[in-house]
This record gives structure tokens, C-alpha cells and sequence, in this order.
């Protein structure tokens, strides 16, 4: 009898190890995404992702996140990055120069995620608060030896077949304002583009979406610009969710980085404060939806922006610059979701490219 008790005890435990091995073989099997969300905080350092724990009433959707970890941000050539070779980096997983858009130091076209990931069938969108011909979401879809090309860039976009487009640069799609007089709204209809150019749908159709809300960048938060980041992100990932494939999808805050220019810090942290939002609607689709893997991150650090004591009181915070250009410091990565191990410690800025990448191949 006893023996036959030792036989049904061990019979339980290589069933419960059984189970054990098979809950962590499920596990392994999500670790890898189906969906990417990129949100790219452009200037966004250390102390702008500091400032949202001091300056908004809540706390940030930053302590979310369950993986952080290090970008070095150097240029080819540089030590200090602008955001045109930092985008090619993410977006092509080569070091360039600075300035270029998706080329290599000869400035060959690199191919770009986008690019790579359309052909699989693999959904896409480009969300952004400047022109979305600005150098952080071109390097994901153009190829330019300068970031300054805008008419050059824009016309990359119709026969692009992103499925979600959204930001500013109406001026560089205008056939009357255009050097070589193409009409780049009409060019997108004819490829299966619904064009808006007033403000976002109410809800979108099935066809591809290209949605122009300002001649260049849009308004600041200051000026009233209101929730179209966070809404333009709500509504791509409702419209990209519905590919069995999956998605990527790439939302920048763009002005974080033009408040760091200015060294004016409300122009600053209203920025940031928006992009957090943006950030709590990826993370709460991400909850919803859990193949789904959420990265954000700068391109590089803008102002040299620092949180000082005021005048000697370490209970009152002065922000402060220290430039009106960029720096040399890393900047922090956060991850969540399958697969975020992948993103902890410190590596390159080309390193993001192909930690992307391998999860759709």
C-alpha cells in the first residue's frame, strides 16, 4: 500500500512539473510581439522623464514600465547626434552622419523597418506633433542626404503604403507651393489614401489614412493644440489592431525637443506632459492586447536640461540648460511587454533596429 502511495505521489509531482514546463512553454511562446509600439520622445533625457514625477499631479505613466534601460547616441563622426541620424539608426540600424534621412555615410538608401515589415503584410503608422516630413518619423519612411529636402521627403509618402498617418506638412504636399508643382494630396487619393487636412476623423474607413493637420509643425500645447496626440494614437491603434499580422507603430512627441531649443521649460514639460498621455494609451492598449510590446524612448537629449535645487532649497526645483542645442548623454529606454528583457542595460542606438526586427522575422 505504501509503495503504491510513493508511486501515485511521484505520478502527481511529474504531472505538476508536466504543467509547470507547459505554463512556462506558453510563456515563452508570447515573448515574442506581434505588435511594436515605438514612442519616441525627441530631446526626452533623463531629467525631462524626471520632470513628469515633479510637474504633473499623477503619477507618470513612465512607472508603468517594468524594463529601462540605456541608448548611447552618438553620430558617425560625431559625438553629439542630431535627430536625423538617430531616426536612421532606429529605423535602419546603420550609423550615419548627421542630418542624413535613411542613407549611409555614402548616402545610399539604408532600407528602413517600415520598408522591410509592409512587404510581410505587417500593418504601419507614423504619429508625430511636427511635419511628419520633420527628420524623426522621414528616416522611417524616405531616403534624403539632408533633412532639410522636405519637398524631396514628402514625396516618399503617397506610394509609401503606411496604413496611419498623422501630424503636420501640408505646405510640402501643396502642388502650388511645391518646386516641381506635383499635387502629393491628389498622388495619395489616387493610391487608396483618405486625405484630411481639418482635424482627426471621428472614426476612420478602410482605407489608408493621411491626416495633415498643420502647414508644418503643428501648435504647441501652450497654443491649444489639445489631446491630438494622444487621440491620433487611440485611434491608429484601433485602426492597426485589426490586421491579424500585426503592427508597428512609431508616435513621436516632437516638441519636447523644441522646448529644450528654447530653453523655456513650460514650453518643455507641457510637451512631456502630453507625450505621457500617449504613452498611457499605448500602455493601456498593451494591457488589453498582450502581444503587444511598448518602447519608449529619445533620439538624443535636448538643452541639457537639469532639475537644480533653487538657490540652495532642496525642496524647490529650478529647472535649468545648459545649451540650446543637444547633448552627448544617453538616453533612457523603457520597456513593456513581450519580449522587454531584450531592452535592459546599455547598447547602441542601431542595437534598437535589430532588437525590433528579429521579432518579425
Amino acid at each position: 500500500m505504501k509503495k503504491n502511495v510513493k508511486i501515485i505521489s511521484s505520478l502527481r509531482v511529474v504531472l505538476a512539473l508536466g504543467f509547470l514546463v507547459a505554463g512556462a512553454n506558453n510563456k515563452q511562446a508570447i515573448k515574442k510581439p506581434k505588435n511594436i509600439i515605438l514612442l519616441i520622445g525627441d530631446g526626452m533625457g533623463l531629467s525631462q522623464v524626471s520632470a513628469s514625477y515633479f510637474f504633473k499631479d499623477t503619477a507618470p505613466n513612465f512607472d508603468r514600465f517594468t524594463t529601462v534601460g540605456l541608448i548611447k547616441t552618438s553620430a558617425e563622426g560625431d559625438l553629439v547626434c542630431d535627430s536625423a541620424a538617430s531616426a536612421t539608426a532606429y529605423a535602419t540600424g546603420i550609423s550615419t552622419y548627421n542630418g542624413a534621412i535613411g542613407v549611409d555615410l555614402q548616402k545610399n538608401p539604408a532600407p528602413t523597418i517600415l520598408e522591410k515589415i509592409i512587404p510581410m503584410n505587417i500593418s504601419t503608422g507614423i504619429i508625430t506633433t511636427s511635419s511628419v516630413m520633420h527628420a524623426t518619423p522621414a528616416c522611417f519612411y524616405a531616403h534624403a542626404a539632408s533633412r532639410r529636402s522636405y519637398q524631396d521627403i514628402a514625396a516618399f509618402l503617397p506610394t509609401s503604403k503606411i496604413d496611419f498617418i498623422a501630424g503636420g506638412g501640408t505646405e510640402f504636399l501643396d502642388k502650388n507651393k511645391r518646386e516641381d508643382k506635383r499635387d502629393l494630396i491628389r498622388e495619395f487619393e489616387d493610391n487608396g489614401y483618405e486625405v484630411q487636412t481639418k482635424g482627426l476623423p471621428k472614426k476612420t474607413t478602410d482605407k489608408k489614412q493621411a491626416i495633415f493637420l498643420a502647414d508644418d509643425g503643428m501648435d504647441k500645447m501652450l497654443e491649444g493644440r489639445g489631446d491630438f496626440l494622444p487621440n491620433a494614437t487611440k485611434m491608429a491603434l484601433d485602426k492597426l489592431s485589426t490586421n491579424e499580422n500585426g503592427f508597428f507603430l512609431m508616435v513621436e512627441g516632437a516638441q519636447i525637443d523644441w522646448g529644450g531649443h528654447d530653453n523655456d521649460t513650460d514650453y518643455l514639460i507641457t510637451e512631456l506632459l502630453d507625450f505621457d498621455k500617449s504613452i498611457g494609451v499605448a500602455l493601456d492598449f498593451a494591457a488589453k492586447n498582450p502581444e503587444t510590446l511598448v518602447l519608449v524612448t529619445a533620439d538624443h537629449e535636448t538643452g541639457g536640461f537639469t532639475l537644480s535645487a533653487d538657490n540652495g532649497d532642496y525642496n524647490k526645483i529650478k529647472p535649468t540648460f545648459s545649451t540650446g542645442g543637444h547633448s552627448a548623454t544617453m538616453v533612457p529606454i523603457f520597456a513593456k511587454g513581450p519580449g522587454e528583457n531584450n531592452f535592459g542595460g546599455i547598447f547602441n542606438n542601431t542595437a534598437l533596429f535589430e532588437k525590433m526586427m528579429k521579432f518579425f522575422n
